[in-house]
């Protein structure tokens, strides 16, 4: 990479580092200039605008959370071994992000009622993520690992919801043990929904 790429690069790492910790919105180019020790037009000449910049970082939180949940999965055996490393993979990024936190919820809580391109471009990503989701279960079920009237739509929302309770009690309440809860009431749904032995 030539050295503006590689500065943009830095840039876009730290702006990412920020967000995670006080959210889009506290997002500025001057928090972003002093974390770099460069000047405010310095990094404005890489992006442009504050919105440009909020829009790079979401870009590149959904590219590493493709990198690192997503795509491995998609290696694993369809059906329940893939539906078993999406929902695992994605518990160990949580689990990773409680110090600094997830854009997808923290960006949820500050867009879910403030409307421009921000908002529905941080939708749209979670939404490809549910549909990846629902893709899988529907493998799932068609491989026979899953009964048959089971509501692809109703598992990924319990799925998403063991999550964000994880995120709550390990982040907000900081209470030990909220992983292996998450990963044993995953068990428990799958149980719920699996066919009969």
């Amino acid at each position: 990479m030539r050295k503006g790429e590689q500065t943009r690069v830095a840039i876009l790492e730290a702006a990412l580092e920020l967000a995670s910790r006080d959210g889009l919105e506290g997002l500025t180019i001057g928090s972003l200039a002093d974390k770099m020790g460069m000047s405010k037009s310095g990094v404005f000449a890489h992006f442009g605008s504050r919105e440009d910049l909020q829009s790079e970082v979401l870009k590149l939180y959904h590219r590493n959370f493709e990198r690192e949940v997503f795509l491995p999965s998609i290696a694993e055996a369809r059906g329940l071994p893939r539906l078993k490393a999406m929902f695992a993979r994605w518990v160990k990024r949580v689990s990773m992000e409680i110090a600094s936190g997830c854009i997808y919820i923290s960006g949820a809580v500050e867009y879910d009622d403030r409307p421009g391109p921000i908002r529905e471009e941080l939708a749209d990503m979670v939404r490809t993520w549910q549909a990846a989701l629902l893709r899988c279960v529907d493998q799932t079920i068609a491989c026979g690992h899953l009964k048959a009237d089971t509501d692809p739509q109703q598992l990924v929302f319990e799925m998403y919801g063991l999550i964000l309770a994880l995120h709550h009690d390990a982040r907000f309440l900081r209470m030990p043990g909220s992983v292996p809860r998450a990963q044993a009431g995953f068990e428990r749904l799958l149980m719920s929904y699996q066919q009969p032995a």
